[in-house]
């Protein structure tokens, strides 16, 4: 498994982002800290040395004198053997005394009374932390003001600030793992949930339809009510495809049953014109079969929730022409009058052209079969549909929705299928077109139209 790919993954890297940004902003501020500790650790010892240094001069001969202990100078040189310099200097800025020239520091002048000022200073590239005493004589014959410049490199300084932000980083180090381990224990009892949910869909039998029963947190409910309503209406699916088949198997058993019956019982007779009248009944019997067999398999397809079919611009009037001209033979043979009332100019919608010649065979075969003598098509525009009026008995208005479900038959004489306009009901939803039935305009007989949603420029 991918773990780039996994909800746990996602969820790791989504939680780890934060986590490592806290990380870096921790880090910084130890590594700050420690830079400051280090330098208010050292910045007294400065205070310290300038101080010292401070006390030891005197007033000597009408010049300022200085006797410098050794130890005074020690104190800064710690483990890390630091260099130390320093400088005195009166009030007119003359060195007096001392191992270096130090620089001053252009706020020493401005500052009073006893103070102290640090800078950061380069000398001779090395750099020095220096800090700056001015103060005054405290003899009771001379109150002359000088300065007191000690500087130091800063081996120490960075030894301490990184022993520092060493002992930071343990800390660090280990509350990350903390965390890290945390987040890695809560992610996956969060993700439980599903994990059980996952199981408990494996191992249900695949014909096994019923609704899942699982105590799951608030937002994997939603996910487990969506199932339960899919696995619902695969429900109604299944039972409609189980109805369907049977319904299929009765119908075919029927004429099948009829042809065998028929053709045993020719075998039993001698004469040729007994087995000629026999031969006619099984031909139009199996006519029959064949025609509702090609009608349960296009019923099939149009039912398929996958099926979709190829839509092209088609001419609804040359459909209306192409269908008179199939079916115009067999109408005049059986004495009926099929018209055609198109349009003076194309009315073109998105559709599949075989579809709405089947749309039609059939509109026209339920008419012949139910006794209508003047059948007409045609197309309307405004918006684009093609309609099929006849004046048959047509349909109640009662009845005019049952008679959309398969194996509905308008009347119980053994003519038709009960699928025709099951099968243009079917194809009119694939176009996203509405079927309507209503009485015809002459107040007699059926009008069938099919209304599409519009015309493509």
């Amino acid at each position: 498994m991918n773990p780039a790919g996994s909800l746990y993954g996602r969820l790791l890297a989504w939680l780890t982002l934060p986590l490592l940004t806290l990380g870096a902003l921790l880090l910084l501020q130890a590594w700050l800290e420690a830079r400051a500790t280090a330098d208010r650790a050292y910045d007294r010892l400065l205070d310290a040395a300038t101080l010292a240094i401070a006390e030891q001069v005197q007033w000597q001969d009408e010049r300022l004198w200085l006797d410098l202990p050794p130890a005074a100078l020690e104190m800064l040189a710690g483990d890390a053997q630091e260099r130390v310099f320093y400088s005195l200097v009166d009030q007119q800025g003359r060195h007096i005394t001392g191992n270096a020239r130090l620089p001053e520091h252009s706020g020493a002048s401005a500052a009073s009374g006893d103070t102290l000022l640090y800078r950061d200073i380069e000398r001779h590239g090395m750099a020095l932390r220096q800090g700056i005493r001015r103060t005054r004589l405290e003899d009771w014959r001379s109150g002359e003001p000088f300065e007191v410049r000690v500087a130091h490199t800063r081996e120490g300084r960075d030894a301490l600030r990184l022993e520092l932000l060493r002992s930071n980083l343990a800390g660090i180090l280990a509350m990350g793992a903390l965390a890290v381990a945390t987040l890695l224990l809560a992610v996956r009892a969060a993700l439980k949930p599903l994990t059980r949910l996952r199981h408990a869909i494996r191992a249900r039998d695949p014909r096994t339809l019923t609704s899942l029963d699982l105590e799951l947190p608030r937002e994997l409910a939603e996910l487990r009510e969506a199932l339960n309503e899919l696995l619902a209406r695969m429900r109604r699916v299944r039972a409609n495809q189980e109805r369907f088949i049977g319904d299929a198997s009765h119908q075919l058993r029927t004429p099948l049953a009829g042809i065998t019956a028929r053709a045993e019982l020719a075998l039993r007779r001698q004469e040729p014109e007994e087995w000629r009248t026999a031969l006619e009944t099984v031909h139009s019997t199996s006519e029959r079969t064949a025609r509702l067999a090609m009608q349960l398999l296009s019923l099939t397809r149009l039912d398929n929730p996958e099926y979709r079919p190829e839509l092209h611009p088609v001419d609804l009037n040359d459909c209306v022409r192409q269908a008179v001209r199939d079916h115009w033979v067999a109408c005049h043979q059986a004495g009926i009058d099929l018209g055609a009332d198109c349009l003076p100019s194309p009315l073109r919608v998105a559709a599949s052209e075989w579809q709405l010649q089947e749309a039609l065979a059939n509109l026209i075969d339920n008419s012949r079969r139910y006794g209508a003598h003047h059948i007409t098509l045609g197309a309307l525009s405004d918006p684009p549909r093609l309609f099929v009026e006849d004046d048959g008995p047509g349909i109640p208005a009662e009845r005019r929705l049952l008679v959309l479900r398969p194996f509905h038959r308008g009347r119980d004489d053994g003519e038709g299928s009960g699928l025709g306009l099951a099968i243009v009901d079917g194809i009119a939803r694939n176009h996203g077109a509405r079927l309507d039935l209503a009485e015809s305009d002459s107040g007699r007989g059926l009008r069938v139209e099919m209304r599409f949603p519009e015309a493509p420029t």
